[in-house]
């Protein structure tokens, strides 16, 4: 397991009830049920894996995209590999190359219907797509539309589906280090190493992409001599504009942090709220009104913030945490919206710092079943990557209803503005 900040090395597909995990050039899958498997070799130039990420829950494909440091990007689906006769050896179905390495990736929590571009169709379908930003070293956001039939033949004669580039963002000056997407997917927010968060609407840049659509439609029927209406236009498979471009002042807000931003997280249970965590100059977590640009609240944690998970049942969120300044023992801590009381923190030991976190859903009887599924009563855990090569996976919200244990106290001085936007009970369970 690569020791570094940057690097977002696991990946949990609820789907498939798999987590990937990323060491040196190769991606292994684990499940209970299935143990270990190798799911993905890199070459052998000396690359090193950057980022994995699994597609929506919605979409149901369990697309692992894979970011490597020799500048590739790859995107493979566990449902492909169950197809070949080396189940956890299957070739990507999309490989390509960028102009910088990837550093971070995010699906889109939800799929988008767009017609399908399949050129053996008899007219455009509408179809499911799945959408991906990555993020780049030079500071690049590449925003995707991933179009992936759910069959891919043994053989890869059949068409194998579709990689759409609409956006490149352009508003970063160094390096991108986080990226997320609000529950609905209607914003996202990037995280760079130039100490910058910003914040945009999804639709902003969607009607940009469909206006270019619309042009170059119109551009062809003037060239051609056809007679479409402007609805039918759209709808042609053929030929698609080039991705737009968003440059500084196409963001919603942006804000501003002491160091690089990676942790970013949308809070799921209250529109308008999202947390971001910076680095180890900053060594706070920020919470910011997205419809206002506001900040409303800040906590001081001593340390460099390497990740935020909210939970879906309790007004709380777990930071996790790398190097300390001053030194402390802590590396997960819990604490409450809006009051942003410590609720609970887990010690380590000080050599080593939490790299990465992501949420992991846990039934108690053993078997984990896909969120949403009616006989699923899962505790919110999170699963860890330390500095020290290991992954640890933390019970930190049982779904008996107890608090999380821990041992609490503050971690360091804070600085506190609250602002309810309409949560009247910090730490609570909600209904």
């Amino acid at each position: 397991m690569k020791n570094d900040y940057y690097c977002s090395l696991i990946a949990y597909s609820p789907n498939e009830n798999v987590l990937a995990v990323g060491l040196g050039n190769t991606v292994y899958g684990w499940s209970r049920e299935t143990g270990m498997q190798v799911l993905n070799v890199g070459g052998n130039n000396g690359a090193w894996l950057t980022s994995i990420a699994f597609s929506s829950t919605e979409g149901s494909k369990a697309i692992l995209a894979i970011g490597r440091s020799d500048n590739k990007l790859a995107l493979m689906s566990l449902y492909d590999s169950a197809e070949t006769t080396d189940r956890f050896r299957v070739l990507p179905r999309f490989e390509f190359c960028h102009q910088a390495h990837t550093t971070c990736l995010s699906w889109k929590p939800i799929c988008t219907t767009r017609p399908s571009r399949n050129p053996f169709g008899s007219h455009p379908t509408p179809m499911k797509v799945e959408e991906l930003l990555v993020g780049d070293h030079s500071g690049r956001v590449w925003y995707y539309s991933v179009e992936w039939p759910d069959r891919w033949e043994v053989n890869r004669n059949n068409w194998g589906g579709e990689v759409t580039l609409l956006a490149v963002i352009r508003v970063h000056r160094e390096q991108v280090c986080g990226l997320a997407w609000s529950p609905t997917g209607s914003q996202f927010a990037t995280g760079g190493n130039d100490n910058i968060c910003f914040l945009f609407d999804t639709s902003k840049v969607m009607d940009r992409w469909a206006r270019a659509a619309r042009n170059l439609a119109r551009t062809t029927e003037a060239l051609d001599g056809s007679d479409h209406s402007e609805e039918d236009s759209v709808r042609l498979p053929m030929p698609l504009p080039g991705a737009v471009e968003l440059k500084p002042g196409d963001e919603k807000h942006k804000w501003t942090h002491k160091a690089a931003v990676k942790a970013i997280a949308f809070c799921p249970w209250q529109e308008g709220l999202i947390a971001t965590g910076g680095g180890l100059k900053d060594q706070c977590i920020h919470f910011h009104h997205t419809a206002s640009g506001t900040t409303l609240a800040t906590i001081d944690v001593s340390a460099q913030v390497t990740s935020l998970v909210w939970s879906s049942t309790r007004r709380e969120i777990v930071a996790t945490l790398g190097f300390a300044q001053p030194t402390h023992p802590y590396r997960v801590a819990i604490f409450s919206w809006p009051a942003c009381h410590l609720i609970a923190a887990i010690p380590w030991d000080e050599d080593t710092r939490a790299l990465h976190a992501i949420p992991y859903p846990l039934v108690r009887d053993g078997l984990r079943r896909p969120r949403g599924h009616p006989s699923s009563a899962a505790d919110e855990c999170i699963v860890v990557v330390s500095s020290g090569e290991a992954i640890g996976f933390y019970d930190v919200w049982p779904s008996t209803g107890k608090s999380a244990a821990g041992r609490t106290g503050m971690l360091g001085g804070s600085d506190i503005l609250e602002h309810m936007y309409g949560i009247d009970k910090e730490g609570d369970v909600i209904r």
